[in-house]
């Protein structure tokens, strides 16, 4: 805010206040979003997670931006929701991984996965990635021919092809042969 004061003749004064317009969001944005990323960096030891929170804090600002560029110093407003947001996946991680250990003890131990499920995910590596992707959609999702084709942006005889391809490849990984002889 600045104040100007102007000369007056008589007995009155004239005093003229203006006022700064208040930073934009944007400005804020670029301005501070990397020292908060990097202070919850510091405070998480987890980059992803800081920015994630700091992006977090940022967007709560920017829904409330009319009121809160208004604020003396709208940044302070940012850190105090930022470390807020920090402090309480702090705390929800924390319960968790007590929660979890909890968990671990009341379980009984597995020796893993089964073999035929080890062997049907290596089987599905050697697929071509489209074909893998079709029979996992179709067998394993029970998603139908058009829903993949719709999902994959490809026509249903395309996703009809990756099935055929996928599953006769499969077969023939497995050594699957039908009552007649021929392969399944």
């Amino acid at each position: 805010m600045a104040v100007t004061a102007t000369a007056s003749t008589g007995a009155e004064a004239r005093i003229v206040v203006r006022r700064e317009p208040p930073p934009s969001f944007d400005e804020v944005y670029a301005a501070h979003y990397a020292d908060l990323a990097v202070q919850l960096y510091a405070y998480f030891g987890d980059r992803q997670e800081a920015q994630d929170i700091a992006q977090e804090a940022f967007y709560r600002a920017l829904v409330r931006w009319g009121g809160i560029a208004e604020y003396d110093d709208p940044v302070a407003w940012i850190r105090k929701v930022a470390w807020n947001l920090a402090v309480s996946r702090w705390r929800r991680a924390r319960t968790a991984l007590s929660f979890l250990r909890r968990q671990r003890a009341a379980e009984t131990h597995s020796d893993g996965p089964a073999p035929d499920r080890v062997a049907l995910v290596a089987a599905l590596g050697t697929l071509p990635e489209s074909h893998r992707r079709a029979v996992v959609l179709h067998h394993l999702a029970d998603m139908s021919v058009a829903e993949i084709a719709q999902r994959e942006g490809v026509a249903a005889g395309t996703v009809k092809s990756w099935l055929h391809r996928g599953r006769t490849a499969l077969a023939a990984h497995f050594d699957v042969h039908d009552s007649t002889g021929g392969t399944r």
